[in-house]
């Protein structure tokens, strides 16, 4: 029976999402539990694509970006797919009606990563839009479900949050990007002089988006409002931790939330979303 191999599909999806991200695996389980599935096979395949880019090393990463690339379209017109991840990813892609050109602009941030590039201000609204608020603009398809009214109504804020989650892994992960992966995201930013003005002036950024994405989780359905919201609160405590370190610290050292952490914050979020209802 095909349901056995899309509930295995599912569930592949589900664990990768649980192996690389403990924050959003808790957040994704706080969404209603009929949007959880979709949501898990929009990370795998994200997922899968990061570590191409970020991780494959050894192995030609733009044949296997096209691969994927090739495979991708292949499922979304077939229906198909014999990867896990993939068949969950176009399932969920062709239930929701989720974009394709969302799809296109997050795999052309990914052959961006593949190339040693100066990003100016222009080319680092281009990557954050497709490797991260098109991110948060399929996830709004879930959400929304079909409602186009409320799903352009949310989109702006949708955007706001994703590019402050990338922002922030931007500034966590500044060490592996900049030494071992030779990148450099930041426009018109001399690393060797990364300094905490350059820093600020970042923080300051993410502090605004920070700001207008809360308006929009407010105005989410209540299926996915908590979910969402405590995905905001883990990178909002991961934020602060930065913004406590020092420029040479960043650049020399990863900031984590220890799990023990995390779970205050889901504890502190769920009886501020009971007690506020946000």
């Amino acid at each position: 029976m095909k349901q056995l191999f899309d509930e295995l599909s599912y569930s592949v999806s589900k664990i990768t999402t649980q192996k690389y991200s403990t924050s959003f695996s808790l957040g994704i389980l706080a969404l209603k539990p009929s949007i959880r599935s979709a949501i898990y096979a929009i990370y795998g395949y994200v997922r899968l694509a990061d570590e191409i880019v970020d991780s494959f090393h050894d192995y030609d990463k733009t044949k296997l970006l096209n691969r994927l690339k090739i495979e991708t379209e292949n499922a979304l017109n077939e229906g198909i797919s014999l990867n896990p991840i993939l068949q969950s990813f176009q399932e969920t892609v062709n239930k929701y009606a989720i974009d394709k050109s969302l799809i296109d602009q997050f795999l052309h941030s990914m052959e961006m990563d593949l190339q040693q590039m100066d990003y100016n201000s222009e080319l680092y609204k281009e990557y954050i839009f497709g490797s991260a608020e098109v991110v948060g603009l399929m996830c709004l398809q879930v959400f929304t479900d079909g409602n186009k009214k409320k799903y352009e109504e949310l989109k702006p804020y949708a955007m706001k949050l994703g590019s402050a989650f990338q922002k922030i892994n931007f500034l966590r992960d500044l060490k592996d990007d900049y030494q071992i992966l030779g990148r450099s995201y930041f426009p018109n930013i001399e690393m060797n002089i990364f300094d905490n003005q350059v820093k600020n002036q970042i923080e300051d950024e993410i502090g605004e988006e920070f700001k207008e994405a809360l308006i929009g989780i407010k105005m989410l359905p209540n299926s996915s409002k908590f979910g969402v919201y405590l995905a905001y609160k883990y990178y909002l405590s991961l934020f602060q931790k930065i913004k406590k370190k020092t420029s040479k610290e960043i650049m020399n050292s990863r900031v984590r939330v220890p799990n023990s952490e995390k779970a205050y914050v889901a504890f502190k979020s769920y009886l501020r979303y009971k007690t506020t209802c946000l």
